[in-house]
């Protein structure tokens, strides 16, 4: 299959999903935030959650009670509640407030793994890095692109078979996609601008 052209249509076909902060300790908390929750329910609570403490000496020094009210709309919200105060706090005693540009020193930190690594560095730093979730697990395979069992199996096949070019903004497009068109359950086929090479269209002319 021709990457390019792949990129290609489905840049007509939907806008790249965008993480709405610049800063690099904001989308590192707003990523973690985010496994197993839905991107809209992820952006709102997020927002709230940076106009309370919009800075991370404040993080760190907020209530449990008060991040697990502010994160009752997510999964595991008290999990992740500990978990990015724990961040909050890593950061500013180990890495004086910055967050650290390397993979190994991120990966470190409470509730980060490759996926969220990688976006951190791709998004704040544009280091070049797949980040691979759910959707661009699925989509990779179904389109015959790999074939995988694990989203870290992809990250490593799709790193050989796709221009380093387009490896930042990959999941930011299949994101999208996978919520528009290539859906977990009941995929628009009939829609999707790649029907007439998917292995996998059910789409019927």
């Amino acid at each position: 299959m021709d990457m390019d052209d792949i990129i290609k249509r489905i840049k007509k076909t939907v806008e790249p999903h965008r993480i709405p902060f610049d800063d690099p300790w904001k989308v590192l908390i707003s990523t973690v935030l985010s496994q197993r929750t839905r991107d809209e329910t992820t952006g709102e609570v997020s927002k709230r959650l940076f106009q309370k403490y919009p800075d991370l000496e404040k993080l760190s020094k907020a209530e449990l009670k008060d991040l697990e009210n502010i994160l009752r709309p997510i999964g595991f919200y008290r999990e992740k509640a500990k978990r990015i105060r724990d961040i909050a706090r890593i950061l500013i005693r180990e890495y004086n407030g910055i967050v650290p540009e390397n993979k190994e020193e991120l990966m470190k930190l409470p509730g980060v793994g490759t996926k969220t690594a990688n976006i951190v560095l791709s998004v704040c730093f544009g280091k070049d890095y797949i980040a691979v979730d759910t959707h661009v697990h699925r989509i990779s395979n179904r389109l015959g692109l790999v074939n995988t069992r694990s989203p870290e199996e992809t990250e490593k096949e799709l790193m050989k078979i796709v221009d380093k070019k387009y490896w930042k903004e990959l999941n930011s497009l299949l994101v999208e996609f996978g919520k528009k068109i290539c859906r977990p359950v009941n995929p628009r086929c009939n829609e999707c601008p790649l029907r007439d090479i998917c292995p996998s269209s059910n789409y019927v002319a």
